[in-house]
């Protein structure tokens, strides 16, 4: 593996960490709105 793609591998792998913290932020609001629409408190 050359350097450059060893260097866009460690890029990615830093972006797909970063997109799923995301993801599961973005889930857990979704769970608690629907919590809260279906007065589960």
């Amino acid at each position: 593996m050359k350097l450059d793609q060893a260097k866009r591998l460690k890029d990615l792998e830093r972006e797909n960490g970063r997109l799923r913290r995301v993801v599961a932020d973005l889930t857990l609001d979704k769970l608690i709105l629907q919590d809260g629409a279906t007065g589960k408190y």
